[in-house]
């Protein structure tokens, strides 16, 4: 009963805290509002959630405990200790992280999820690392989420990466029905991948078309990370838009019916090792 009282206390705690009340539409599940409220989380990382508004993008995400979760591009593993705590003992998570973003940029970039391998009360997460455009998680998994990053592929810290191949990838690690989730900074429409490395943004509607040609369905968009404030004429990490800018979610679906992604046209460059940190590291853009 003690215990019965004490989550419920905590459930109580985050919805006040992010203005969702039990029952309404946009109501957490307890799983998502216990997993914000984990005590284990790094304080650096929980004075983040007002601007990336875990709460409403883990309830779209739809992501459940039993998943197995791939968090590609895990950077500091914001968001795989929440997935972890979420899909809890029967479920598990792998944290990727590409060999090019370990040869070109700072070590910092990913000590957070660099942490989780050892252990501690994240014994569900497994540290995966490989070439980027060969992201393969050991089993099928439920849910690919990347946040922040897909914009990165294209840069020139990443090779840069076989866009096409990578989203393959992404398909061929899902279950058949599984669902792809994508979040990144908007960049000015019509301008495809122009401002990528300079302004670490990206139309949209290029990774739609992209992720689309991989065998995948479009299943939702949404707008809870949206800015309209945001000109999009700055780079992320300008004081004026740093953790505000406009940001795009994504969510594809592989169909139930999938067996294979559509066959590569062409391999991805080979990656050389680095002479020092690339400028487009992904660090800066979370």
């Amino acid at each position: 009963m003690a215990r019965a009282i004490r989550h419920a206390g905590v459930l109580l705690a985050v919805w006040a805290l992010f203005g969702a009340q039990p029952g309404s539409a946009a109501a957490l599940t307890d799983y998502v509002a216990a997993a914000i409220a984990a005590a284990d989380r790094p304080p650096e990382q929980v004075a983040r959630d007002a601007e990336r508004r875990p709460e409403a993008v883990l309830t779209f995400a739809g992501v459940k405990p039993g998943d197995r979760v791939a968090d590609f591009m895990s950077g500091g593993g914001y968001f795989t200790r929440l997935f972890s705590h979420i899909v809890g003992r029967n479920g598990h998570v792998y944290a990727f992280l590409p060999e090019e973003q370990l040869k070109n940029c700072s070590p910092d970039e990913v000590a957070g999820t660099r942490a989780l391998e050892h252990g501690g009360s994240y014994e569900n997460v497994s540290v995966l690392t490989g070439p980027v455009d060969r992201f393969r998680p050991p089993e099928p998994v439920d849910l690919v989420f990347t946040s922040l990053d897909f914009h990165d592929l294209y840069d020139s810290f990443m090779g840069p990466a076989d866009v096409p191949q990578v989203s393959r990838a992404m398909f061929e690690a899902l279950k058949p029905g599984g669902e792809l989730m994508v979040i990144d900074h908007v960049a000015e429409a019509g301008s495809g991948v122009r401002d990528t490395e300079t302004l670490h943004r990206i139309d949209p509607e290029v990774i739609v078309r992209t992720v689309l040609a991989a065998g995948f369905r479009l299943e939702a968009r949404s707008d809870l990370l949206r800015n309209p404030q945001d000109s999009h004429q700055l780079r992320v990490f300008d004081p004026a838009v740093r953790g505000r800018t406009d940001q795009a979610i994504l969510k594809f679906r592989k169909p139930a019916s999938a067996s294979a992604a559509p066959a590569a046209t062409a391999r991805a460059p080979a990656v050389t090792e680095a002479s020092g940190r690339g400028s487009g590291c992904a660090g800066l853009c979370i």
